[in-house]
């Protein structure tokens, strides 16, 4: 298919209504812009400020899904563009469902053998002491339907547990508490069937929250990852298993912890993940040839309805 080849008109789905808009609406803008120098008849779409069923009112013909977060990465705009019939990019309702709550992705991993840190569920009544008695210190308390490291602690004493547990439960009824995982940071992008280069993130004080993911530059990247070759190819080939086990297609970016035996650790899949000027699937895939441009290009021709 060629740049302007027969897409038809293209919605970018950007901003919306979740935690994550401030995000998605960089993403999306980086996306379009991307889109209109590719010669694709592309256009802005804010589900936030407009109704689902404009698409087909304004007869759009494909979606590029750029929205992160709750209400588009989760299966619910997924689920509306089955509905209406108009192909999308990234994973299905399913997958997306599933790959947005942490704790039924661990579930998953763990039945499927797919190394995941343990972790425990966590309510109002938890007792910080036994948790940390069988988790250790330092752990990590995360909402489990939140992306981009938001309402996430790094709990390193058991002062500080109900601060975070109370911080979590704001944004999801759904809370976990997780093993911390002491080591390097990497990420593995996924484009079609398969595994990008590894990126290897070192953030200031090993916090790699949200600011220093989307707004600060003391955050290096390091892609080629620095790992040995057959390490880097044990950790692609289980992030290809991880990520088709919970049944994703299309693109998408899992984020890996290594120990200090090299063993790696899957935390979590994302199924949109940025497509900023700090972002790390653009980053992979540069580093394999693959340009901003063609990136882009290349997933919304992967485009499908289930």
């Amino acid at each position: 298919m060629s740049a302007t080849g027969n897409f038809g008109k293209v919605a970018v789905l950007m901003g919306g209504r979740s935690a994550e808009r401030e995000i998605s609406l960089k993403s999306g803008t980086m996306v379009l812009a991307a889109l209109k120098r590719k010669g694709v008849d592309a256009h802005a779409f804010d589900p936030r400020e407009q109704s689902i069923e404009q698409l087909v009112a304004q007869r759009f013909q494909r979606v590029f899904i750029a929205l992160h977060g709750r209400f588009g990465e989760d299966g619910t705009v997924q689920g509306a563009l089955e509905y209406l019939g108009i192909p999308y990019t990234g994973s299905g309702v399913m997958a997306s469902a599933l790959a947005m709550d942490k704790w039924r992705t661990k579930l998953v991993w763990l039945a499927s053998g797919i190394p995941t840190p343990v972790y425990e569920l966590l309510t109002a009544d938890s007792d910080a002491v036994d948790v940390v008695a069988r988790l250790g210190l330092p752990l990590m308390i995360k909402p489990a339907r939140e992306g981009s490291s938001i309402g996430i602690t790094k709990v390193e004493s058991v002062e500080k547990f109900d601060a975070a547990y109370a911080l979590a439960a704001k944004l999801d009824d759904t809370v976990i508490a997780e093993q911390f995982i002491a080591g390097r940071e990497v990420t593995a992008a996924v484009l079609g069937h398969d595994a990008l280069p590894l990126v290897r993130i070192e953030a200031p004080q090993g916090n790699y929250d949200y600011h220093n993911k989307y707004f600060g530059n003391d955050t290096q990247y390091h892609c080629p990852s620095g790992l040995p070759a057959e390490l880097e190819k044990q950790i692609q080939h289980q992030a290809l298993e991880a990520f088709r086990v919970i049944g994703c297609q299309g693109w998408g970016r899992l984020d890996v912890m290594l120990d200090a035996e090299n063993r790696p650790w899957f935390l979590e899949v994302n199924t949109i993940p940025g497509m900023t000027d700090h972002s790390l699937v653009p980053m992979a895939a540069r580093a394999s040839g693959v340009a901003f441009d063609d990136l882009v290009l290349r997933i919304l021709e992967s485009a499908h309805v289930e």
